[in-house]
């Protein structure tokens, strides 16, 4: 299926509509864009002016996954927002599905600007304890969904992609460093996508194009929010369950990040790095929806500072000896100790 949202009643073209409206004229596809980042994405592209193709497998009546967001909604927001929102139904892991989904952007619109890779649904099949105890289906359909499906999009997308100029790729990833993701399947899809971002950059700068990786931090997602029993209402309630979730963001924060890194003419610089929503947000002055500009990965440093800076002095050579003794010590802050973990460990020897 195919759907085309009526866009929004038109504003006269005026200089005033080119600064707030950059992407006026730039067709986007947002892959994976049902819910959660990507649907936040697609909003913030169509907030400034982008026709954005929203693509997933769950419509009205059919939501594989169980959930009740559908593409439809995502196009319809996307409209609301000051764009226009078009949705189709596509299977990723299907390369004859992508290759419809192209036929009808190029039917439709006739070009690609911008392609955000952010298929993913691998949450409920990923078990975060040790390698040897994952059932190997579930982690083989991991990596067919949180690679295969990046590298298929990719593939069949970038010929039209490549015929704008200065276009954008985004792979959305989770994590800025090479750290331990806590379970093998999990850190090896997020790592593909990362190394996928600057394989492509690699191939594609040269022609005047830019593809990079983008993680949010701590993302309040509609899944994340249900695991926490809040709501966007009253989110600073979830931080009884975990503290850290007092630095979480919601999904508009990173979409407002890459659409104002799709509006930016001087971002080839960028091409290739892994970039996270908190260092768009210090870029380009976007903050989340309650005006706030959160920065996990900063938030993870500091945090982990304070609780190492409360360890007495006599026990401090031997937390430092691993990343295990340091866990040990430093509380609910362990959950950082993986965030550049080897080198932070290296600076606290020397120091």
């Amino acid at each position: 299926p195919i759907g085309r949202i009526p866009a929004a009643s038109s504003k006269s073209a005026s200089w005033t509509m080119i600064n707030d409206l950059p992407l006026l004229g730039n067709v986007a596809l947002v892959a994976g864009a049902t819910r959660g980042a990507g649907r936040q994405i697609a909003i913030a592209l169509g907030e400034k002016g982008a026709t954005v193709w929203c693509s997933g497998r769950s419509v009205r009546g059919k939501t594989p996954e169980g959930r009740p967001e559908t593409i439809e909604e995502t196009a319809e927001l996307v409209t609301a927002a000051g764009g226009v929102g078009r949705w189709a139904q596509c299977d990723h892991t299907d390369p004859a599905a992508v290759e419809g989904l192209l036929a009808k952007i190029e039917a439709e619109d006739g070009k690609l600007n911008i392609l955000i890779n952010d298929i993913w649904g691998g949450d409920s099949l990923t078990n975060w304890g040790p390698f040897e105890e994952h059932d190997l289906s579930n982690g083989l359909r991991i990596m067919q969904l949180g690679v295969s499906t990046h590298l298929i999009t990719a593939r069949i997308m970038l010929p039209l992609l490549l015929k704008s100029e200065a276009s954008l790729l985004v792979e959305i990833t989770d994590g800025v460093g090479d750290h331990y993701r806590g379970t093998l399947f999990y850190d090896l899809a997020k790592a593909s996508t990362r190394r996928l971002a600057f394989a492509l950059n690699s191939e594609i700068a040269p022609k005047g194009h830019t593809a990079v990786a983008v993680t949010p931090g701590f993302l309040r997602s509609e899944a994340m929010l249900d695991l926490f029993g809040v709501t966007e209402e009253n989110w600073h309630d979830g931080a009884k369950m975990d503290p850290h979730f007092q630095a979480s963001e919601t999904p508009r924060f990173v979409g407002r990040g890459i659409a104002s890194l799709a509006a930016d003419l001087d971002r080839k610089e960028l091409g290739g790095r892994v970039l996270s929503s908190g260092w768009l947000g210090e870029r380009f002055g976007c903050t989340d929806v309650d005006g706030r500009r959160p920065n996990f990965s900063q938030y993870a440093i500091d945090t982990l500072a304070s609780a190492i800076a409360a360890i007495p002095a006599s026990e401090r050579p031997a937390a430092f000896e691993t990343a295990e003794a340091l866990s040990g010590k430093v509380g609910s802050a362990a959950a950082f100790v993986g965030v550049g973990g080897a080198e932070l460990l290296e600076e606290l020897r020397k120091g």
